[in-house]
Formats: structure tokens, C-alpha cells, sequence
């Protein structure tokens, strides 16, 4: 192993990956790290080297910064290297001190906080109106973006939405025991608006078991069992690019659904719980809450001129007035649009 023996013949790299991808259990982690591997492999074949030490994956390392990757891809790419280290050790396959080496090589630093994408509160209505709602494929496509919008699902887990989570409680719908990241359960609610887009996909496609969101034929009629999350960034890029939002997200429109519930005066605590993180500063830092982007530059403004009188932005006024329609700071301008 020391030679990389096991990385020269596939067989023996095959069963090795293996090992790593059996040592975790999300199979978004399983997915990365399958990428990473091979990425890595490619790599190591281009050119004669000294073997899986130190100095290749400190050689790895800086080939990744030449290509200009994100700190956060790189990181990615050198856990799964350092985990391809440690079950080659624990299995016999890599020397000790030669996996403890491996370990030591330094990865990228993550230097301050990177801002995510979101949409306001007009710019996610025009994307939920982009959708032509006169075809079958135009409904199940302004429902996915419905349930991204209103109830901050990742794409994975919109993917794996089931009929049999979409029920009542306490009087209002929602999606109950969904079972998300690192496998934590958690009940979100649903907004009527995208109960409505729900069901006029399903109605359309006509078929109430199973996966809500399936996939739709050249015919316009739904076909088959299973809609890939892979698919879900293909889905929206038209539709952002309609709506004047280019380059949007799945998950800004996860991301979006927190910043506007945070607007309309939702605590921390409830948007933990709705997006399914393990700890309140997850959501903290996810929300960008150290700092104020729309008022930041207005208060330093006001500072400078001396006038600290509290006045409310155009913004301010659609979020309150977006909040006193119902308690949901989308629930107004979306009804309207859930129903054309």
C-alpha cells in the first residue's frame, strides 16, 4: 500500500473506496466522498509517484489550490483522503506512521463567513409564478418550488417526500416525521398556499400514493416512481432566469424560506426546528444574524446626520404588512398565486 499498490489495480481501489464509503452514513457524505476519491485517483495516475505519503497528499493539496477551488471544497476533498488513510491503517492495507503523516497534512482555511443567496419576498413570488400552470409539468414544478419556498425542505428531501408524511395537526397541514440530515426527524408546517400547489399537481397527474413529485414525459403526463434530487437544479435554472434571479439555488430557496420567516418575526428556535438543525447557532450563522445588510448602511447615515429617528424602509413595511396576513411572512402575495 505504501506504493499505492491497491490504487493501481482497480479491483483492490474499488474494495478500498469501499471501505471508506461504508465507514459513513449520509449518503450525501457517501456521494462527496465517492467523487473525491476518484477525483483523486485520476490524479495520482498522471503521473509517476512516491506512493500514499505525506508528500502525495501534500502534493493533492496543492493541485486542488491551483485549480482555484473554494476553501470549503477543498476541505471536502482532504477529509476524504484523510478517511482513505485511516481504514487503509485500520485494515492492515497502510503502515501507521504513514496514515498518521497523512493526517497531519494541513487543509484549507475557512477565513470569515461566506453570505449565502436569497430571494425578497417579490422576487421568490414572481419564481413561484414563473411556471406555466396550464401543463401538468408546469404544476409539479411550481409545487416543488412551493415546498422548497414555504416549508425550507432540502432538495434531497423534497426528492423523498411521501403522501403519507403530508398530514394534519393541530388544524393546519404538515409534513410530519420527515426524516432529514444525519438522519434527525422533525415535523415542519406546511402553508395552505403550497397544500394548494400540492394538490393541483396531483390532482393533474392523478395518482395519491407514493412520492408527491415524480417525473413527467415528453406527453406531459406523469411516469415512473422516483424523481432524482439531480434534477432539481436543471428545474429551477429557467425558471430563476424568468423571474430575473439568475443563478439560483435549490437550497437559496431553502435559505430564503428562513430569511423571510425570520422577517415576519419568527424566533430562532422555531426556524431550528423547521429546517432540522442540530443547534441553534447553526441557524444563527445560516441566517447571517451578526449582520444587518439592508439597514447597515441607513443607520450610519442617520449616525452622520444626527438623526436616529426610527423610520421603516419600503421593505420593512411589505414584511409587516407580509406578517399581519396570517402569521406567514409568504402567506398573502402567495395565496393569490397558488390559486391562478
Amino acid at each position: 500500500m505504501n506504493e499505492l499498490i491497491a490504487i493501481q489495480k482497480i479491483a483492490g481501489w474499488e474494495k478500498l473506496k469501499t471501505l471508506v464509503l461504508d465507514s459513513v452514513s449520509s449518503p450525501i457524505t457517501k456521494r462527496v466522498y465517492n467523487m473525491a476519491l476518484d477525483e483523486f485517483l485520476a490524479w495520482f495516475q498522471q503521473a509517476p509517484r512516491p506512493g500514499f505519503t505525506k508528500a502525495t497528499v501534500s502534493a493533492w493539496r496543492v493541485s486542488l489550490e491551483e485549480r482555484r477551488l473554494g476553501s470549503s471544497s477543498i476541505i471536502i476533498r482532504m477529509s476524504a483522503i484523510r478517511k482513505l488513510a485511516a481504514e487503509a491503517a485500520d485494515n492492515g492495507l497502510l503502515a501507521p506512521e504513514l496514515a498518521a503523516g497523512i493526517a497531519r497534512v494541513k487543509s484549507a482555511k475557512t477565513q470569515g463567513i461566506r453570505t449565502g443567496n436569497w430571494l425578497s419576498l417579490r422576487q421568490a413570488q414572481a419564481l413561484l409564478s414563473a411556471p406555466d400552470a396550464t401543463t401538468t409539468k408546469g404544476l409539479r414544478d411550481r409545487a416543488i418550488i412551493a415546498v422548497l419556498l414555504g416549508c425550507g425542505l432540502r432538495r434531497s428531501e423534497v426528492a423523498a417526500l411521501m403522501f403519507v408524511h403530508v398530514q394534519q395537526r393541530d388544524g393546519r397541514w404538515c409534513i410530519v416525521d420527515l426524516v432529514g440530515k444525519h438522519g434527525r426527524v422533525r415535523t415542519a408546517p406546511m402553508p395552505n398556499w403550497v397544500k394548494v400547489a400540492i394538490d393541483a399537481w396531483t390532482t393533474a397527474a392523478a395518482f395519491g400514493e407514493g412520492r408527491v413529485f415524480r417525473p413527467v414525459n415528453r406527453a406531459d403526463r406523469a411516469s415512473g416512481e422516483v424523481l432524482s434530487e439531480k434534477v432539481f437544479w436543471q428545474l429551477i435554472k429557467p425558471y430563476a432566469d424568468a423571474a430575473g434571479v439568475p443563478g439560483i439555488a435549490p437550497h437559496d430557496l431553502r435559505r430564503t424560506c428562513a430569511k423571510l420567516c425570520r422577517a415576519g418575526g419568527g424566533e430562532f428556535e422555531q426556524i431550528q426546528l423547521l429546517l432540522g438543525h442540530a443547534s441553534v447557532q447553526t441557524t444563527e450563522r445560516y441566517l447571517g444574524t451578526k449582520q444587518d445588510l439592508v439597514h447597515a448602511a441607513q443607520r450610519c447615515n442617520q449616525t452622520a446626520s444626527g438623526d436616529l429617528s426610527c423610520t421603516l424602509t419600503p421593505m420593512r413595511r411589505l414584511l409587516a404588512g407580509a406578517s399581519r396576513s396570517g402569521g406567514n411572512p409568504l402567506g398573502s402575495p402567495f395565496t393569490k398565486v397558488a390559486h391562478s
